[in-house]
């Protein structure tokens, strides 16, 4: 059978909140099977655990953001991403603060603390999520979207009224099928316009945010002295927040992903109707490799 996996060690890391500014001590380790992405917030009186799964996301303002009997994890979506691209479906995230730590803004990081950490077969089935019919979700000109796909791929499209953005940079299409997720989306960064930073702050947001963890924008260019990792390094990190929200089902898509001008609250809203309709999906396992779609072979091979 192919198996789900966990983590083979435990492996931390220190860094701050991109929201909170606050500092944060992270572990990452080894869950029991079943068990999926479990972040456990060591910092109150009585640990605590909040399931990382779709219906536990309660904000999705810049972020996403889960709560579960009052206790809330924030920022949770480029972690997310980092266990889908390396196939992890069991594992915790032990915190001391509200926050996962931003880290460089990417993914990157996360592939790296898991890599380090290993990865473990387990003695029970990995299961995956197939779409059976299309989902869509539209507002305005905003627009996210599953269908049924022998694979994962997906195609994101941004507009800003900036003179960094273009139409041939503004897009992305990616079949995880043929290309690897370390490669082609871990390193991309989260980004955000130098105007909005006093709004931000003033309510609550960006206060860790720094040349360090983001691509910060003024008015005409990009500040960042290295400039950009990837020509349409924008789109990309969209992309790689989607594949973070995507994980939140609990297992690994069978599917396409589509998504135009949409951010975390479109994304949850997309699992959340995907998951209420029970002919929209199946849930299947794979006993040898052959019969898996090639995106989840590379997925195996990718730690």
């Amino acid at each position: 059978m192919i198996a789900q996996r966990t983590l083979k060690n435990l492996v931390r890391a220190t860094g701050v909140g991109l929201h909170t500014g606050d500092k944060v001590a992270m572990t990452l380790r080894p869950a029991a099977p079943g068990s999926g992405i479990v972040f456990r917030r060591v910092d109150l009186a009585e640990p605590a655990d909040v399931r990382g799964i779709a219906l536990n996301v309660k904000d999705t303002q810049l972020s996403t953001c889960l709560e579960e009997n009052g206790v809330r994890v924030a920022t949770v979506e480029h972690l997310m991403s980092a266990f889908a691209g390396l196939g992890v479906d069991n594992a915790y995230v032990d915190l001391t603060a509200t926050e996962v730590p931003i880290m460089d803004g990417s993914a990157g990081t996360f592939v790296f603390l898991i890599r380090q950490a290993g990865i473990v077969e387990q003695q029970a089935a990995r299961k995956y999520v197939r779409v059976k019919k299309a989902m869509e979700i539209v507002d305005g000109d905003k627009r996210v979207r599953l269908e049924p796909y022998d694979g994962f791929k997906m195609a994101f499209s941004i507009e800003f009224d900036h003179p960094v953005f273009d139409g041939s940079t503004s897009r992305v299409e990616i079949d995880f099928g043929k290309v690897s997720f370390v490669r082609e989306l871990s390193r991309a960064r989260t980004f955000g316009f130098m105007q909005d930073m006093e709004n931000m702050r003033a309510a609550g947001l960006g206060r860790g945010a720094s040349l360090d963890n983001a691509i910060v924008i003024d008015d005409f260019r990009v500040l960042n002295s290295e400039g950009l990792r990837y020509d349409n390094e924008f789109v990309r990190h969209k992309a790689l927040d989607a594949v973070g929200d995507l994980y939140l089902l609990g297992h690994p898509l069978i599917g396409a992903f589509s998504g135009h001008k949409s951010g975390h609250a479109m994304n949850n809203q997309l699992l959340r109707a995907l998951l209420a309709d029970a002919s929209a999906w199946e849930e299947v396992s794979f006993e040898t490799p052959t019969e898996l779609p090639d995106f989840a072979r590379l997925q195996l091979q990718a730690a």
